[in-house]
């Protein structure tokens, strides 16, 4: 594990200089300020980021969907340089926030893909604007169901025991404790998630500690996660009608081959081999590749 210097601060307006083409612009929706991150050409492209991360997530793979698509990277409600406030992190409320950006920059449909909790909230997009869904793209991570009431308290000892979807429900303690610390909490999530410890670089670590190093940023990434109950109730009834695909570490597959057919009529899923559940991190080039094979 490589060691994090916590006082070095990455601005969103440096980090794009990265990522030629690309700018860091604000948006106004639903009371709120959304961060996002703007380049290339083509049919619009929703980019949604996931726990415990930011839209830097996606700078691998952004340069390249840039030459066919014009990519639209947000930061949802909570996350980065976007608000953090008290309410609205139900994955029903953030979808709205993503809708609004969209009617801002006058587009009328576009494919949306998420990574995380950032594919939370693109399948409930998908499912509450379908008339904005041209394609639903979903990162190793479905929407929350009623199965999430199912997980155990204890390691079974098969994979990853997610304690931090428990440990993430507990409110005003989290935001207390690790307060200066979170990249320990990511440190471990990643060394724990990735097949190539590697992939997520030392310079990319700091970047994600700085977004989740004060109490704002800890309680309100945790409220994504206090809102399941409710995302639980809004997707009853629910159906995606727009073409979905996941792409999935094996673990992620096994997840989403049982969690999306109840819901998804015309879907695929795909499995890399290799990888964990930041798979476009990982495998970059072969998640650009099953994203403009699906998309067209």
């Amino acid at each position: 594990m490589q060691s994090i210097n916590t006082a070095d601060t990455y601005f969103d307006s440096e980090l794009v200089k990265q990522l030629p083409g690309f700018t860091s612009n604000y948006v106004t929706v639903n009371g709120i300020q959304l961060h996002y991150i703007l380049g290339g050409q083509g049919k619009p492209l929703v980019l949604l980021p996931g726990w415990p991360q930011t839209w830097w997530s996606y700078h691998k793979i952004m340069p390249l969907l840039a030459d066919s698509y014009q990519v639209i990277v947000v930061e949802l409600r909570g996350m980065g340089s976007s608000d953090k406030p008290m309410t609205g992190y139900s994955k029903k409320s953030m979808a709205s926030d993503v809708s609004a950006l969209l009617d801002q920059l006058d587009i009328e449909r576009t494919y949306i893909a998420g990574h995380d909790i950032g594919a939370a909230v693109a399948f409930s997009f998908a499912a509450h604007f379908p008339q904005k869904t041209e394609k639903l793209v979903l990162l190793d991570t479905p929407h929350p169901d009623e199965n999430m009431y199912k997980l155990p308290m204890l390691s079974t000892g098969a994979g990853v025991h997610p304690w931090w979807v428990a440990f993430n429900q507990v409110k005003n303690l989290p935001e207390q404790v690790l307060e200066g610390r979170f990249h320990l909490v990511q440190d471990w999530l990643f060394d724990q998630l990735l097949e190539d410890k590697t992939a997520i670089s030392g310079f990319d670590r700091q970047v994600y500690a700085q977004a989740y190093n004060n109490q704002d940023a800890i309680r309100a990434s945790n409220g994504w996660y206090q809102t399941f109950p409710e995302d639980i109730e809004d997707i009853k009834g629910k159906h995606v009608e727009a073409p979905t695909i996941g792409i999935a570490s094996p673990t992620g597959y096994q997840m989403l081959s049982y969690a999306l057919p109840p819901y998804v009529a015309k879907l695929e899923i795909k499995e890399v081999v290799g990888t964990g559940h930041f798979v476009q991190e990982e495998r970059p080039l072969e998640t650009i590749r099953l994203i403009h094979d699906f998309l067209g």
